[in-house]
């Protein structure tokens, strides 16, 4: 989060206040915005892929990596601490040497996780997560932005 930004006080609930927070990101110029780097944002798509695919801890459902944070979807087949440490571990490794970086942090420690209850709130968060780049004004479609499931979909889609 900028520094100058805290999380908004009388939400109506949890959600509310995420929501609130990731618009604020949307609108950040200043603080570390690495992931804007294509080389950078291909690494944490790879990444992702890898995690589901190469190594088997979750089933990835949907993703999109803003310039500033990453958002997913996913089944996990492992604890989400681990699942995370694993993820932060590999993607900060390579993005500080793209970015000749040493002893720094490339993520927060933290994330924030909600567990999934039905499949109707399943569709509303996987559309909030792919539409992202369109609510932050930067495609007009979400399967135009190239850091996201939405983009991939359509990339696999016949025709």
């Amino acid at each position: 989060m900028p520094g100058h930004r805290y999380f908004p006080a009388g939400a109506a609930n949890a959600g509310t206040a995420f929501v609130a927070m990731d618009r604020l990101l949307d609108q950040a110029s200043t603080g570390p915005l690495y992931l804007a780097r294509p080389e950078l944002a291909d690494l944490v798509v790879e990444a992702l892929l890898d995690g589901q695919d190469v190594h088997h801890d979750y089933i990835l459902h949907a993703f999109v990596v803003m310039p500033n944070r990453v958002h997913l979807l996913f089944t996990p087949k492992a604890t989400v601490p681990k699942l995370m440490q694993g993820l932060k571990g590999r993607t900060a490794r390579r993005a500080n040497q793209i970015l000749k970086r040493t002893g720094r942090a490339f993520w927060q420690e933290e994330s924030y996780d909600h567990w999934v209850r039905d499949e109707r709130e399943f569709g509303r968060i996987r559309a909030y997560i792919e539409e992202n780049p369109v609510r932050a004004g930067w495609v007009a479609v979400a399967q135009d932005y190239l850091w996201s499931s939405a983009w991939l979909t359509a990339q696999k889609a016949p025709g």
